[in-house]
Formats: structure tokens, sequence, C-alpha cells
């Protein structure tokens, strides 16, 4: 398993908010926040946003902490990223 976090650094809602993702495959990625409680609505196209709170128990399952640059390089090497110009406007 490859499921990574990096620094939760995005303030909302009262908390900070980092992004869970894997460096292998969606379907990975998926399973683990599944297994974790984590809604699916929290999926944004190559990751899901976490609260700080939850790292802890994302950790202990399994999940990874590195660096933000590190994060990036790894799932862009895996072909997950999907680029800032190709997100959907909101």
């Amino acid at each position: 398993m490859s499921v990574l976090l990096d620094p939760p650094l995005w303030p909302r809602h009262g908390t900070v908010w980092g992004h869970l993702v894997s460096d292998r495959s969606l379907e990975e990625l998926h399973a683990f926040a599944e297994q974790a409680g984590i809604p699916r609505r929290a999926f944004d196209l190559d990751h899901y946003d976490v609260p700080t709170e939850r790292y802890p128990e994302l950790e202990a399952l399994g999940a990874e902490r590195v660096g933000s640059r590190e994060l990036v390089r790894r799932l862009r090497a895996s072909g997950l990223r999907v680029a800032a110009r190709d997100r959907p406007r909101r």
C-alpha cells in the first residue's frame, strides 16, 4: 500500500486540512478512504481532503506522512495527478 498524507496547511471550517493520495491507483485510495470512514464527498479528482484531527488514525491504518513536494512528486510520477489547468472551474 502506498497511501500518502502531506502536512495539513489549508485552514477551513475551523480546522486545518491536508491531502490523502495514493501513488499506485485511485482504487487503492478509495478503498483506504472507505476503510477509514472518509466520505466520498471529500474526494477531489486525485486526492481526499482530510482534517488534521484524522491524521493519527490515518497513520495507524498505514498512511505515510510525507512533505508536500514529495507527495506531488510521487503523485505526478504515478500518472494520477490532475493538473490545475485540467480541473473544472467552480
